[in-house]
């Protein structure tokens, strides 16, 4: 069973090729996320759980969704992280998670995909080629991931040293609660009131008055689902997104 969270595409790509390649099911865990649904997903088979990565580490409301999440069937779980280039200390938190699941942890692999995230000027915008460069190179890779899964053997990833630990783990919390504020967010005159964001929203801290969204809340997981996915583009936060191209996945692969 593949369970996946994805905010622009990347992961749901994965997810659905090593579904075809594996044979097996692939859910879509948002609405589930969103309705803090924590009830039993069963699989004869190993679960790979496919997720991104933000601020070197698991998504916070992934992590305590999965945490919660009632597993059955299967003990082997599997996990298949994306990022945008550093997949940080997301693998060894993993290890602990499924652990203390009392599930068999077999291991994870990490994929580097286009970023997504624009709410920055950290990070310089990736050209066309590079993004499909990534795009390529990732696919390629995603057969001998599903080979190992099928066969019942180890993912193995990059080693994580030890002071990579001790400045995330200190680090992560501070930045998502500081730097992931939601006042900057705003839709601009291009709004045609279609909710998607709203819609697409891992936390529910969207809400629609007077036919635009509003963003409400103290938490954010800076996913860009919402500003990413804006069919005109009419999200912004603040000046820093202002003339930044937009990133979603299906815009470079069908």
């Amino acid at each position: 069973m593949i369970l996946y969270f994805s905010a622009t595409g990347n992961t749901e790509f994965v997810s659905k090729k090593l579904a075809s390649y594996l044979n097996d099911d692939c859910i879509n865990l948002l609405d589930r996320i969103k309705g803090h649904d924590y009830s039993e997903i069963y699989s004869e088979k190993p679960f790979v759980i496919c997720a991104p990565i933000y601020v070197c580490e698991l998504p916070r409301f992934f992590a305590s969704y999965i945490k919660n999440v009632i597993l059955t069937g299967s003990r082997d779980v599997y996990f298949v992280l994306t990022s945008g280039g550093y997949t940080g200390i997301g693998g060894v938190l993993a290890k602990k998670m499924i652990r203390n699941k009392g599930m068999n942890f077999k291991g994870y692999d990490e994929l580097k995909m286009p970023r997504n995230y624009i709410a920055s000027d950290t990070y310089s915008e990736l050209t066309e080629d590079e993004i499909i460069r990534r795009i390529t190179d990732s696919e390629g890779r995603i057969p001998k991931i599903a080979e190992k899964i099928r066969n019942g053997s180890p993912l193995k990833a990059r080693h994580v040293w030890l002071f990579e630990l001790l400045i995330t783990l200190p680090f992560n919390p501070i930045w998502c609660r500081f730097g992931h504020g939601v006042k900057k967010f705003y839709a601009g005159d291009k709004c045609i009131g279609c909710q998607k964001c709203a819609k697409l929203c891992p936390l529910n801290i969207i809400h629609i008055e007077n036919r635009k969204p509003v963003w409400n809340g103290s938490s954010c997981a800076h996913c860009m689902s919402c500003i990413q996915n804006c069919p005109t583009e009419a999200i912004e936060y603040g000046n820093i997104t202002q003339k930044k191209k937009r990133y979603v996945f299906r815009k470079y692969k069908t």
